[in-house]
């Protein structure tokens, strides 16, 4: 009796065997050509994975070992992004260390890792949270202030007065502390900012070199946001000047208002008196909100007028000053032309004020009515007109003219006369603003800097790095702004060791995308005390070849990683210009929940499951079953602790990757990793039950052999991982209806599958009579010879009905097929005493014969 598919016993044997033999353990300059492969590792929260986390993961490692087999020398590391919020959350409330809480969730990660049989190089595992790993942290930020590239300023953040604290955007809903609903303002704090913006055009252009996808480039192009345009300079009758960056400076007749953000700095030198409370009060309430509610998330324009006028330097018209929120501080130079006629935000704020709005550009006739729009409304200023026309309204005396120009040869003519008459100059801008740097919490990197008495801010010595955060009886914020570190006196009070000088540690915390910057840095050289990494390992395995992860790193992680990359080769620290050749992110998988007739999302607990469908526990109401993200409050998120225990890790790395392409948004399914249980118990009764003979393949073997390693080698250079998954099905199929299994074919088959399911895998090689790992067996290779077949199967019909198969040569002619068709007894029975009228045939295909 053969043995059953018993993956428990399978599973736990192989973990051992590469865990104790450092079976994917990467060299360091090996004859081989490398492969740098990447996970975005993840961060340690107390739930543990969930099964999204896998489908990445179990990706990245069928590449690795397929890269293997064709004799790459791999690296494949894993480690933790262990820094973070929650843990420090947990710290407050329960007063147990950061570390402690980390280190327990690590070690929950790294069991649950293993158990699905990743072929991870554990020897280069690395946390964020490890000083010897954030004592490099603190070495780059050295390297980037030396460099002047980080700076301290003062920046209006989200500061909650109950919670002491400065919370992100995200952490603000209307204007409260997402935790306990608390009032939120905005107040001027010192921050330390990153200078990101002075590699603004090199992290956009050499977006172009990358193989990523376009959707993903013009994410990042979108957030850097290069525009061009001018600078205008406009004069108030006080005597000051307002400077406004505007892509559309050939609208500039059009401007009758213009708009300061609330936090710019003339505002309150504008302010008459008359306006002076009115203005305030504004400011006040604008504070109040971020910048999401100010802008795309506003229902409706406000402002509040400033009593002072500026005098547009085209026209010598008076503008009135107004405030309004939705011009952001941050952006261009925090002051806007207003140009009504020509911009829907400057409209809406126009039509509510009663403002003048001009028409400066006048479509042509037919492509206004063409989008809805009256060509007349929009000449008269009663309709707003953002696309193409001719200039019109747009011309004075002192020599400038662009009345029926394009738009296109007007903003290069109006940036000339401007710079002519020194009253504004040709501008790029980007929408990206310097990183800001600071976090007021404990659980992140201290920054290694001293504020001494004397008013200077200098580095420590980089022998006294880690600078490790001191241990705290409590961990709650300082309440005055700064981070919890504030509380440790012994520790914040500092004597320079060479000159005696008293100063003052920093003491904010690095964000937690710093450790995240560098980490495929030092997983090649990760015990490396006196070094970050070593150049020469850095110039053998940068850069990465492929990087996996989630689309919600899209933006912000990628684009810092990029930035500090640049700013070390700039050093000469790193030997290449971006550090991620090839990204792809894996779409999400869903999870199955529940909603009642008026949409209400149902708890899957809450759930009753019967034989006329899903019904609520509480009412029985029927309930409408539907795809969603995973989350704990809708009780959806599948454990793959739990998937493993039923069906084993095989299972479901096989499934995560036979859902769909990898790229898409897919829908979880238990009924799903069963149908792939099935598939590996098919598997292993094949080669463990059928005969398998020591003979060459006939010709028909050969052909299922070699289609599925064609089919699955394609399939796997271009990560079509389910379509790979359904080729070794259709092997399994063909050669279950066969009585012999040649040990070829036997063997080929067991290499392809072992990289999608390692553990049943390495147990049927093993069964095949193999004494060593089939992690670095070669590649099977497919034979196009072995492909071409002489015969193909022919369905032979008689007045369109199905009478007969017959095999016919290959590319047969219309002839010969219709003399086959007719010679054969089965159709010479079926059209016996009838008139043939014709036959229709399709080559290699079909033949069919009309007759009465």
């Amino acid at each position: 009796m053969a043995q059953e598919y018993d993956f428990n016993r399978i599973e736990k044997k192989w973990q051992e065997y590469w865990l104790t033999n450092r079976t994917f353990k990467a060299e360091d300059f090996s004859s081989k050509p490398k492969y740098y492969v990447l996970d975005m590792f993840p961060y340690p929260s107390g739930a543990g994975l969930h099964v999204g986390h896998p489908e990445g993961y179990t990706a990245t490692d069928i590449v690795c070992r397929y890269r293997r087999m064709l004799g790459y020398n791999v690296l494949h590391p894993m480690g933790w992004d262990s820094f973070g919020l929650p843990a420090e959350q947990y710290a407050i409330e329960t007063g147990t260390h950061p570390a402690i809480t980390t280190k327990k969730n690590v070690d929950h990660f790294r069991d649950q890792i293993r158990a699905l049989g990743f072929s991870y190089d554990w020897d280069r595992e690395i946390s964020t949270s490890d000083p010897a790993y954030y004592k490099w942290t603190q070495w780059i930020f050295m390297q980037l202030h030396k460099k002047g590239l980080a700076y301290l300023d003062e920046v209006a953040v989200n500061w909650c007065p109950a919670l002491g604290t400065v919370l992100a955007n995200e952490e603000v809903i209307d204007g409260r502390s997402e935790r306990g609903n608390h009032p939120v303002i905005r107040r001027p704090m010192k921050q330390w900012m990153l200078k990101i913006t002075e590699y603004a055009e090199r992290l956009l252009q050499d977006l172009d070199d990358l193989d990523w996808s376009e959707g993903i480039k013009e994410m990042q192009r979108n957030w850097i946001g290069k525009s061009t345009g001018a600078e205008v300079n406009f004069k108030t009758e006080a005597g000051e000047t307002i400077t406004v960056y505007t892509t559309r400076p050939d609208t500039l007749f059009g401007a009758t208002y213009m708009v300061l953000a609330p936090e710019h700095p003339l505002v309150s030198r504008l302010t008459v008196p008359a306006q002076q409370a009115a203005v305030e009060e504004y400011c006040a309430a604008a504070a109040r909100k971020n910048d999401l509610d100010r802008t795309e998330l506003a229902t409706e324009k406000t402002g509040v007028f400033t009593g002072s006028y500026a005098i547009n330097p085209v026209n010598g018209e008076k503008l009135p000053i107004w405030i309004a929120d939705y011009v952001l501080v941050s952006y261009g130079t925090g002051a806007i032309m207003a140009v009504p006629a020509h911009d829907t935000r400057d409209y809406d704020f126009a039509r509510k004020f009663e403002l003048p709005i001009r028409c400066v550009i006048a479509p042509e006739c037919g492509v206004a009515e063409a989008e809805g729009i009256s060509r007349d409304d929009v000449l008269a200023g009663t309709a707003c007109w953002t696309g193409e026309g001719k200039l019109v309204n747009s011309a004075n005396a002192a020599g400038l003219d662009l009345n029926g120009l394009s738009v296109a040869q007007s903003k290069p003519a109006m940036t000339e006369w401007l710079a002519a008459q020194g009253l504004g100059k040709a501008a790029v801008k980007y929408k990206l603003r310097d990183w800001l740097f600071s976090r007021q919490r404990y659980w992140g990197e201290p920054f290694p800097i001293i504020h001494y008495e004397d008013g200077s801010i200098e580095l420590v010595d980089e022998k006294e790095l880690p600078v490790v955060p001191p241990e705290l009886s409590d961990y709650k914020p300082s309440g005055t702004g700064e981070s919890p570190l504030a509380k440790a006196a012994d520790w914040l009070e500092y004597v320079d060791p060479k000159t005696g000088r008293k100063g003052r540690r920093e003491t904010n915390t690095m964000p937690q995308w710093a450790g995240s910057c560098w980490y495929y840095l030092r997983y090649i050289d990760p015990q490396n005390d006196g070094a970050a990494w070593d150049f020469a390992k850095e110039k053998y395995w940068m850069p990465v070849d492929l990087y996996v992860g989630g689309a919600e790193h899209a933006v912000l992680h990628l684009l810092y990683a990029r930035f500090w990359h640049k700013v070390l080769y700039d050093l000469g620290l790193v030997s290449t210009k971006e550090p991620f050749r090839k990204l792809i992110n894996q779409g999400m998988i869903l999870g199955i929940s529940y909603k009642d007739a008026r949409g209400v999302l149902i708890p899957t607990d809450r759930v009753e499951f019967t034989a006329a469908g899903p019904v609520s526990k509480d009412t029985g109401e029927p309930l409408t079953e539907f795809p969603a993200k995973m989350s704990k409050s809708l009780r959806n998120v599948v454990n793959p602790d739990d998937v493993i225990r039923e069906y084993g890790a095989d299972s479901m790395r096989l499934y995560e990757m036979f859902m769909g392409p990898l790229e898409a948004v897919k829908p979880w399914s238990t009924k799903g990793v069963e149908g792939v249980y099935r598939f590996l118990k098919r598997a292993w009764r094949l080669i463990r039950e059928q005969a398998i003979v020591d003979r060459p393949c006939d010709a028909e073997e050969a052909r299922i052999m070699h289609a599925a390693i064609k089919k699955v080698t394609f399939d796997l250079e271009h990560f079509g991982f389910n379509t790979a998954i359904s080729a070794l099905m259709v092997f399994v199929n063909d050669f279950s209806a066969r009585k012999e299994l040649p040990r070829e074919a036997a063997e080929a088959f067991v290499k392809m599958l072992a990289v999608f399911a390692p553990h049943i895998g390495e147990e049927l090689w093993e069964s095949l009579g193999h004494d060593d790992t089939v992690a670095y067996e070669p590649w099977p290779v497919y034979d196009e010879n072995a492909l071409k077949v002489s015969e193909t199967e022919i369905l032979i019909q008689i007045l369109g009905r199905p009478k007969a198969r017959l095999m016919m040569p290959v590319g047969a002619g219309r002839d010969e097929m219709e003399k086959l068709a007719l010679a054969a007894a089965e159709v010479q029975e079926a059209i016996a005493g009838r008139t043939v009228v014709k036959v229709i045939c399709v080559p290699d295909r079909l033949v069919n014969i009309v007759v009465k």
